[in-house]
């Protein structure tokens, strides 16, 4: 976890971590990202509605959400099961689940997005919960690669507009971008803010530019070690092996680009480059768009620029 599940108790007993204003939280997306914000959120104090179409697939967030918490708790509990069973009990106290997002976020404080990636669909649902949601709630998205202004826009609510892009897995990354557009409010880029801290994360502020800062720094990388082996210059190997032991890297980007998927990699490429054709750091690869064609995906697929050992 980015802080052990008794820091978290401690904390919050003790007031060490910042409390913030939002307490009842809506997440709309029970995929991975949805269930793990979920889970920080609910172990931290939030009382949290999880939000997806249809109830199997709420009924399969829950149990990844328990299977997560029981490691959790054979870690930090070993030597007080007890106090570990009332965790659990607590944290799954705070957290339910919902189908109709427009009931879930009728007492919200924060609604978070972690929907597929697309932007019409993304508009189309703020456009919704902009008129269901009480005029105090704030909206956030998670998105990785789609401009928040174009996303806020859909609703009418500019002001209370922001974004919150976590990083996976969610309760072991330490890391939260806060984003704010030009319409964002003081009030609630700082809400949001506290509401990171709140939830044990350590905050970075950025503007609303392409990738923010984290992707907007690793994506052209990890496109141009695929260059490099494009134009013949090493291979996925070496370059992830001198970027490990050269570099201090935990991963190469070869490594990364299996993990984290070739085809979401090609997607955030793709979308930039339509939007930004002059930046050669966005041009598309031809190796890449192969790799997606052939269907070698990466982890996910058990192959990708590696094949998974078996």
């Amino acid at each position: 976890m980015s802080l052990p599940i008794r820091a978290f108790i401690r904390s919050f007993s003790s007031g060490s971590i910042q409390r913030s204003a939002i307490k009842n939280v809506t997440i709309i997306g029970g995929g991975l990202m949805g269930a793990g914000i979920a889970q920080v959120a609910a172990s931290t104090g939030h009382n949290v509605v999880l939000v997806d179409q249809t109830k199997d697939i709420l009924k399969k967030s829950h149990s990844s959400i328990e299977k997560s918490l029981q490691r959790v708790v054979k870690k930090q509990y070993a030597e007080d099961p007890k106090a570990g069973e009332a965790f659990m009990a607590k944290v799954l106290s705070q957290l339910c689940t919902e189908t109709d997002p427009a009931a879930a976020v009728k007492s919200s404080d924060l609604v978070i997005e972690a929907i597929v990636e697309n932007l019409e669909v993304k508009k189309k649902l703020f456009a919704s919960l902009d008129k269901a949601a009480p005029k105090h709630t704030i909206f956030a998205s998670n998105t990785s690669s789609i401009p928040i202004k174009e996303i806020a826009v859909a609703t009418k609510r500019m002001d209370k507009f922001g974004g919150l892009h976590y990083f996976n897995p969610v309760p072991v990354m330490k890391l939260l971008e806060v984003i704010r557009i030009p319409e964002t409010s003081d009030d609630t880029f700082n809400k949001l803010l506290a509401f990171g801290k709140a939830m044990g994360k350590v905050t970075v502020n950025c503007k609303d530019t392409p990738g923010f800062i984290v992707n907007r720094l690793l994506v052209p990388y990890m496109m141009e070690a695929v260059r490099m082996v494009e134009r013949g210059e090493a291979t996925p190997q070496d370059v992830d092996t001198a970027m490990k032991l050269g570099a201090g890297y935990p991963m190469g980007p070869f490594e990364l680009t299996d993990y984290v998927g070739l085809d979401t990699c090609k997607f955030i490429i793709d979308g930039w480059h339509a939007k930004y054709p002059n930046n050669p750091l966005f041009d598309p690869s031809p190796l890449l768009n192969k790799y997606v064609a052939e269907g070698k995906l990466g982890n996910k697929v058990g192959e990708g620029f590696y094949k998974a050992k078996k």
